[in-house]
């Protein structure tokens, strides 16, 4: 498998699992307690490191169905703020945003990746990604978010995303199949299929993101709302790293951070 690499991070091949901490500054987020306030985000990022994060993931609107909607300008002001609190920490740091106008307030700051779920669907964010050298984690997406159905469209279109990558030059990217519910299109059974052929994801030859932490699929099963998939979370997340999957993104950096210890000294990583 071909690797990747942030800020000298490498991801995938014979490298660990790493572990990717989330810290949103939107308010609107479906899971309230990944809340983080400004004047605290400092604070928490040094928390997710310590706990094991090997990586933060910094985003600044909602992208869960229905929730409401920000202007570019307020989510740049937002992410520029959070931003002004990580710099020189030197922390390794990617952004979720998939507007490019966002990303070029992002490119002041010392940020290390991209993380677009529009999957470089737009020609104007993967020019500028292309230009700035970052590496990135790129979404199965065809024109919005998400709106790959099924298992077969979704490999289809991490296969458009692939290309686009050739097209735009770029060259040091992850992979995320995009489980979720994105859109009224997808049913809950869609991202179990997905996760149970995790493993086919890895025949891009690509470092694969596992995205699961706490959504609607497993509260939908274990009956809870997202305070309470933390256990269902984690039993997906296992299932996933024996499929292949090279970094995970997580609202819960340690409890993350011990199954990936147990995982690795009891499962031979392929």
């Amino acid at each position: 498998m071909r690797h990747c690499v942030v800020n000298d991070l490498v991801i995938g091949g014979d490298a660990p699992v790493r572990v990717m901490g989330v810290i949103n500054c939107s308010y609107e987020s479906f899971y309230t307690d990944s809340y983080i306030p400004t004047n605290e985000i400092h604070k928490k990022a040094v928390e997710m490191i310590e706990q094991g994060a090997d990586l933060i993931d910094l985003g600044a609107r909602s992208t869960a169905p229905n929730a409401q909607a920000i202007s570019g300008s307020e989510e740049a002001s937002r992410i520029d703020a959070a931003l002004k609190e990580l710099d020189g920490t030197g922390f390794t740091i990617s952004v979720d945003t998939m507007n490019p106008w966002v990303l070029d307030v992002c490119l002041k700051h010392g940020i290390h990746a991209a993380n677009d779920i529009s999957g470089l669907s737009s020609p104007a964010y993967a020019k500028r990604v292309a230009e700035s050298g970052l590496p990135a984690f790129l979404m199965a997406s065809n024109y919005s978010p998400g709106d790959a159905v099924g298992l077969d469209a979704t490999m289809a279109t991490l296969k458009t995303v692939v290309q686009r990558c050739e097209s735009a030059g770029i060259d040091n990217y992850v992979l995320d199949p995009g489980v979720g519910y994105w859109s009224p299109l997808r049913s809950l059974d869609n991202d179990w299929d997905l996760c149970q052929n995790y493993e086919r994801f890895s025949e891009f030859d690509r470092p694969v993101l596992a995205a699961i932490s706490r959504k609607s699929f497993i509260g939908n099963l274990v009956k809870k709302e997202p305070e309470g998939r933390l256990a269902g979370s984690l039993a997906v997340t296992m299932v996933l790293l024996q499929k292949g999957a090279s970094v995970v993104r997580t609202h819960d950096v340690p409890q993350t951070r011990d199954l990936i210890s147990v995982f690795e000294r009891m499962v031979k990583r392929p």
